[in-house]
């Protein structure tokens, strides 16, 4: 990762010296204000999000932020306009996909204000997109879980069905079956985004259904904890949660904002962003940029438990032949962070769960087919909404 930031912030430089403009020119500080659908103590989204902010002001002596919590839709325009006439913010991030269209509004309102809105697909000249994709991560522990699980049943404990989520399940069960055939992954729904009585009550419920290993789109440890206390296994989800359950931690999705935040505040900062050039802008980072990392917590890739046990698990992969899933976790995680990206889980021929083809032979998934997914995986049971039928 220091190589890539490294590698960023010289080509940055560079960059702002050639164009000469931005707030670097005058020397004033620039202001970032953060928007937040949950609480910064979640452990999951919204921590993920605001430990990125610290992680931008802290290498950024020029760089000033603020931000707000637990702000739903109908707030949005109403806590940018605090934002932008209190504070004279210069930058503004909103971080969910709700807050999509009320950005939007607003940034029609505040033209020479630079937005970025994460996980929204709507853009204008002043409005960027930005994400930090997790399904190569899902896909990784879902190799695990196949050589783990003991009942071939894994459960999936997802918030709301949108492509996001979607797409993590299908990346998790595309692992979970390449490494064991016979496994099934079942699905519940909170339809919340932060709800631990309502994980805990759905993971409860599949455990009584057999299963033994557990992934999941919530913001809370509630799931991992819940799995720690019936003996199962689990994957935590956005931010390190080894410390909630110690021995049930396998390994995880860590998001790392920071990456993302260092480099458009940098750009905005010496004017290679301006609120007249965003249109086109949509960060779509994943391994190789460092903004999706495996990790039961930040220097533990997998729980030492577990090691032994994927290390004498074998499979026969058609192109690397027989290795232990162990090596071939290695493997994706080489292919998928190298510079030249060489293996991605969505390739094909790959087809859903109702035999329809998906994707051909050799063929992989486009970003505008990951990003609005909407079919389910061979091997995923359990209600799916919207689940399209060709």
């Amino acid at each position: 990762m220091k190589r890539f930031i490294v590698f960023t912030l010289v080509l940055l430089v560079g960059l702002g010296f050639m164009f000469n403009v931005g707030l670097a020119a005058d020397g004033d500080k620039l202001k970032a204000g953060f928007i937040y659908v949950g609480p910064v103590g979640d452990y999951g989204y919204s921590q993920g999000h605001d430990e990125g902010r610290k992680y931008a002001e802290e290498i950024f002596p020029w760089l000033e932020t603020f931000y707000v919590e637990n702000v739903f839709p109908p707030d949005v325009e109403s806590t940018i306009d605090k934002f932008v006439r209190n504070k004279d913010a210069d930058v503004v991030f909103t971080t969910s996909y709700g807050h999509m269209d009320p950005t939007i509004k607003a940034a029609k309102k505040y033209p020479d204000t630079v937005f970025f809105h994460c996980s929204g697909f709507k853009r204008a000249p002043n409005v960027g997109t930005y994400f930090s994709g997790l399904y190569q991560t899902y896909y990784l522990t879902g190799l695990m879980a196949g050589a783990l699980t003991e009942t071939d049943k894994l459960g999936y404990v997802g918030a709301f069905p949108t492509p996001e989520v979607k797409r993590h399940i299908n990346a998790f069960a595309i692992g979970l079956k390449e490494a064991n055939p016979d496994a099934t992954l079942l699905v519940r729904w909170l339809n919340a985004w932060v709800d631990p009585s309502g994980a805990k009550e759905a993971t409860e419920a599949l455990i009584e259904e057999g299963v033994d290993g557990f992934a999941f789109t919530e913001d809370t440890p509630t799931v991992l904890q819940t799995a720690q206390e019936n003996g199962a296994f689990s994957f935590s989800h956005y931010n390190p949660m080894y410390r909630f359950a110690e021995d049930a931690a396998v390994s995880g999705q860590i998001s790392n904002w920071g990456v993302i935040y260092a480099d458009i505040l940098y750009k905005v900062y010496y004017g290679v962003y301006t609120s007249e050039n965003l249109e086109n802008v949509d960060y779509w980072w994943l391994m190789k940029e460092d903004s999706a990392v495996l990790g039961a917590k930040r220097d533990m890739m997998i729980n030492p438990e577990y090691v032994d046990q994927l290390k004498s698990t074998t499979i026969t992969d058609p192109l690397l032949g027989e290795l232990s899933v162990y090596d071939l976790i290695m493997k994706r995680r080489e292919q998928m962070k190298a510079d030249r990206v060489t293996f991605d889980p969505f390739i094909g021929p790959m087809k859903d769960r109702q035999d329809i083809q998906r994707l051909k032979d050799g063929e992989w998934a486009s970003h505008d087919e990951l990003w609005t997914i909407q079919w389910a995986y061979e091997n995923v049971k359990g209600p799916w909404p919207d689940e399209p039928t060709e």
